[in-house]
């Protein structure tokens, strides 16, 4: 492919004539129209599609079952609860009776004059009338599944409504307006989960370490001179910090995984179409998934298990 390129002197001068208002609407919209009336002779990806046997051993989470009944399904699969070093979802489980508000209260402190930008939107009534409806569901001995009361993060490139996605951007809310949760956090969310607002990240995902110039660049909790990694390092840090137990994050190239390890935590890569995509930025391709960050193992696998499912349109032979 023969393409021009510009440096120096002629890429200034093309940035001027860009940025110029008439000048740049008219070049765009050129563009625009080219791009419009391309013709693909054939889709540009394929997808990793492969039919497989049944494993033995292996316990296969119907997507079409509610969340609460696969959540249910995979705590048939852990061993009985056992307190241990770190502070799980079971414990969380085990010790709430009427408490959800309380700790509500503890989060919102912790983020309303953070030492490290670690979330971009965060609205403390929204955590608290969450936490309200969650401490009644207790009190009246009616909690919806074993993470109701458990406070989630979302990345900022994920859809949860009422707040603004914005790829931790300081335009994208501008252009794309949220009017529902993604399917993942709705998933979460009928669960009875706290969703603690948008976690920041490394703008649009575009890099590893984690540094963002527009809201500032989550430290990793175990040193404040060290990155967390990216891009998912808000979700990362917040779980690090023991502020949340689990968040929700997106990887394509490592994005979950990264911070994760950097900041010595459980990030999962989900296999391609695992999980919906809808309602997150980078929603179509074959890499990128929405996949779960968590203190341990057995968390990561539970928060999994409430968001799991395809796409109707993305359903493969392979059974999560």
């Amino acid at each position: 492919i023969q393409a021009p390129h510009l440096t120096g002197f002629g890429f200034m001068l093309f940035t001027w004539l860009m940025e110029a208002p008439l000048i740049g609407s008219l070049i765009l919209k050129h563009k625009n129209e080219m791009l419009r009336n391309t013709v693909i002779p054939e889709r540009p990806m394929f997808r990793p599609e492969f039919p497989q046997d049944p494993e033995t051993g292996v316990v296969v989470l119907d997507e079409d079952r509610h969340p609460i009944a696969r959540l249910e399904a995979a705590m048939e699969c852990l061993p009985l609860y056992d307190p241990f070093l770190y502070w799980t979802i079971r414990d969380y489980a085990h010790a709430y009776r009427s408490t959800p508000l309380i700790v509500a209260e503890r989060i919102i402190s912790a983020v309303d004059e953070p030492p490290v930008p670690l979330l971009i939107s965060f609205n403390a009534d929204e955590v608290r009338k969450q936490a309200a409806d969650s401490t009644e569901r207790f009190r009246a001995g009616n909690p919806l599944s074993i993470i109701d009361g458990v406070f989630i993060a979302i990345k900022d490139d994920i859809d949860c409504y009422p707040h603004p996605t914005k790829g931790a951007t300081t335009w994208f809310h501008e252009v794309r307006t949220v009017k529902q949760d993604a399917v993942c956090v709705s998933r979460l969310r009928s669960c009875g989960v706290i969703l603690v607002g948008k976690a920041n990240m490394h703008e649009l995902g575009l890099g590893t370490t984690g540094n963002n110039p527009n809201y500032g660049t989550a430290r990793n909790p175990y040193s404040f001179e060290r990155y967390t990694g990216g891009s998912s390092s808000g979700p990362a840090a917040l779980v690090a910090s023991g502020i949340c137990s689990a968040a929700v994050g997106t990887d394509g190239g490592g994005s979950v995984r990264i911070p994760s390890s950097l900041c010595g935590i459980v990030g999962l890569k989900t296999t391609f179409a695992r999980t919906d995509m809808t309602g997150s930025l980078c929603d179509c391709g074959t890499v990128e998934v929405v996949s779960p960050l968590a203190a341990t193992v057995e968390d990561a696998m539970l928060v999994y298990a409430a968001m799991a499912g395809s796409s109707k349109a993305d359903r493969i032979s392979l059974n999560p």
